[in-house]
């Protein structure tokens, strides 16, 4: 996710930089050909108007001292997900902890919840504003500022960005809520996010790797699109 978003926000007219935590040398060539600059971890963070995290959920707290010294008025992005058979089990997220609140609390700053509710196929497609069918994605934060600083990133990364309110609420694009990887539109997304329950969505993420072995070995994104729809039939 974390090269797609570079790609395109680059493409879009950004000034991006790219951290590997395995070293600049490890971005990929198509990151450096949309103009995105490789840098060390230590300097990306430097003078941004906005850090956008693509990281296994988890792991923000490593990142805790390093975001320390980064001002108030950047904004942090969170795009992971929780996913116990990938992460590890974390208990206060289990237990019904809204996963970037718990993200928050780990980074010790806010932040904002964007980019998690589609597929990684699906986030490289790349539709101009007023396209029929451009999917939407869910932005929330508890700062409206830091929703009115991201929603425009989301358009220029191809989608059509819907304002989800505050983080406490953001459990309504997790995984795997009606809204989460579900390829909806704007005018589509607002019934999914009101229909979202925290036990039915848990158990439906859960058995995600029962259901990916019931698709056809040659699954496509609409395959996948259609079993996360089908989940909350």
């Amino acid at each position: 996710m974390g090269g797609t978003l570079a790609v395109k926000l680059s493409t879009a007219g950004h000034d991006v930089q790219v951290a590997d935590a395995r070293g600049p040398e490890a971005t990929r060539a198509e990151v450096l050909e949309s103009r995105a600059r490789a840098a060390e971890l230590t300097d990306v963070v430097q003078g941004q108007d906005v850090i956008i995290l693509a990281i296994p959920f988890g792991a923000a707290g490593k990142l805790a001292g390093l975001l320390a010294a980064v001002s108030d008025e950047t904004v942090v992005v969170d795009t992971s997900h929780y996913y116990p058979h990938l992460s590890g089990q974390i208990e206060a997220v289990d237990n019904g902890e809204v996963e970037s609140v718990w993200n928050a609390e780990q980074l010790g700053r806010p932040v904002v919840k964007a980019w998690n509710a589609a597929l990684a196929e699906t986030q490289r497609r790349d539709l101009p504003a007023g396209t029929p069918g451009r999917i939407v994605i869910p932005v929330a934060a508890d700062s409206e500022q830091a929703r009115r600083v991201a929603m425009p990133l989301v358009d220029d990364t191809g989608f059509d960005p819907y304002d989800a309110g505050v983080l406490a609420d953001s459990w309504r694009q997790q995984p795997n809520s009606p809204a989460y990887c579900t390829g909806l539109t704007l005018d589509e997304l607002p019934a999914a996010l009101a229909a979202a329950d925290r036990v039915k969505d848990a158990a439906v993420r859960d058995s995600l790797p029962e259901r990916f072995a019931a698709l056809p070995a040659d699954f496509t994104l609409d395959d996948v699109v259609e079993m996360n729809r089908a989940a909350h039939r």
